[in-house]
């Protein structure tokens, strides 16, 4: 197996989003299923077995044992040394489900319902944030010399730069969400202090999360409506879904974090 293959575990009781994970693994080169299951309590034996980098888990396990509530709870017992990458699939969006999901250290909350919901979002924020993980091993204090007010001018001046060259209007709501996840995550260099990004957001705006995802997604949505084709080329490089046409509000954030931390 290739060293930069993403060992998954999928825990999903729906079997057509299984056999829709399964098709998709066998186009990719990055990933590899190391099981499925429909049962919260074979999941916890296949991360003892297999220990793998990401779990996609599905909260409401209708049709298998046990439930995504469960497998967190005993996946925090296993105290493991190096913790796997959690993305949770579901239908239920309750800012109370949500909060005791973040409080548990998932990584991604993923909404079915959403218009931008794929199984190919979930895999490409999977290797999104192992990929941060690994930039982090190299991240060191910003602007070494300068002050700490020094340095958030510098990198609130680029982020807005960023923003500008690609239309995303001061005006859109979402904006200021995109915008202040970017900056939070360049200034908040020690993963183990840091909190999710949308949990952040949340904690600070007071609105569910399904309210700030939505108004992200709207400002990239307008941006590539309404900026030259030439100009999105050329200040976006990243890689973008073939299926939307544009980037994820996670795919756009880390992109962007990523771009700019290069430059200071």
């Amino acid at each position: 197996m290739d060293n930069k293959t993403m060992k998954l575990l999928l825990i999903e009781d729906d079997i057509n989003e299984c056999n829709k994970f399964r098709e998709l693994a066998k186009t990719r080169d990055d990933i590899e299923f190391v099981a499925i299951t429909n049962s919260a309590i074979e999941g916890i034996k296949y991360v003892k077995r297999h220990m793998p980098e990401g779990i996609i888990l599905d909260l409401e396990l209708n049709s298998g044992e046990g439930s995504g509530f469960e497998f967190i709870k005993e996946l925090q017992k296993l105290k493991l040394t190096v913790n796997p990458k959690v993305v949770v699939t579901t239908n239920v969006c309750s800012d109370s489900v949500y909060n005791y999901l973040h409080a548990n250290k998932v990584d991604f909350i993923f909404y079915k319902k959403q218009e931008t919901y794929s199984i190919k979002t979930v895999i490409s924020t999977l290797i999104l944030l192992r990929e941060f993980d690994n930039n982090q091993n190299n991240y060191q204090n910003i602007l070494p010399g300068t002050d700490q007010e020094e340095q958030e001018n510098i990198i609130s001046d680029k982020i807005n730069k960023e923003l500008d060259l690609i239309g995303i209007s001061t005006h859109l709501q979402g904006r200021k969400y995109l915008y202040d996840s970017i900056f939070y995550l360049l200034t908040n260099e020690d993963p183990e202090k840091r909190i999710p990004i949308v949990q952040h957001l949340t904690a600070k705006y007071k609105k569910a999360s399904s309210t700030i995802s939505r108004a992200m997604q709207n400002a990239i949505f307008h941006a590539w409506r309404i900026s030259a084709p030439d100009d999105l080329e050329k200040y976006y490089t990243a890689k973008i879904n073939y299926e939307t046409g544009v980037p994820t509000p996670v795919e756009f954030i880390y992109y962007y974090f990523d771009k700019i931390r290069k430059t200071i």
